[in-house]
């Protein structure tokens, strides 16, 4: 080998070994937000499930709720139609008296702003807890996305080191900076673009 030989190999093996360098620091990049990008949405999936479970136990409890007024209220209606038939006055004053306080007790059942515990409260406190399942959700798919993108990228970037093809960095980085664009969906507009 001659010495333009070996320095021309010694200045490609040079470019070679700064190229990797660029290529270890992309993948550690990638890596790093994949990091990020995996545990945001484990975090969200989480939180979604949680979501879940207590939307679920609310409309529960607005059921069983739902299901003590009907109750009382057919017994109110009853002993209301057996009151009207009684002579004597105190009998039905007696009976009257109950019909009254069954008919309050499924009216609270109903509408109890104070406790939060009334079945439009319940229904209120149901939905919302769906809507926040759902936008947990939305930023789960996109963290999802995100982490695919991200190693996808990883992929590509080991696969220039490998070929020596430096489209496939381009490419890397591309792929990379979409996964960065789906992770920063998910995290501040998790609703921005949806997904069937």
């Amino acid at each position: 080998m001659s010495a333009h030989e070996q320095l021309e190999h010694a200045e490609h093996t040079e470019h070679a070994a700064h190229s990797n360098k660029k290529i270890a620091l992309l993948i550690s990049v990638l890596a790093l937000f994949l990091a990020f990008s995996e545990t945001l949405g484990k975090s969200a999936q989480t939180n979604a499930i949680s979501l879940n479970v207590e939307a679920s136990n609310l409309w529960a409890f607005f059921q069983a709720k739902t299901i003590r007024m009907t109750s009382l209220t057919s017994s109110a209606e009853r002993v209301q139609i057996e009151a009207d038939s009684i002579e004597d006055p105190v009998k039905k004053a007696a009976l009257l008296k109950q019909v009254d306080t069954w008919k309050k007790t499924a009216a609270r059942y109903n509408d109890e702003p104070e406790t939060g515990e009334g079945r439009k409260q319940l229904s209120e406190r149901a939905r919302e807890a769906e809507h926040k399942r759902e936008t947990a959700m939305a930023r789960y798919h996109h963290y999802e996305i995100a982490s695919a993108a991200l190693q996808i990228g990883i992929v590509l970037a080991s696969a220039e080191v490998i070929t020596g093809m430096i489209a496939l960095a381009w490419l890397s980085g591309g792929v990379g900076l979409l996964g960065l664009v789906f992770m920063a969906i998910g995290l501040w507009a998790p609703h921005a673009v949806h997904f069937a």
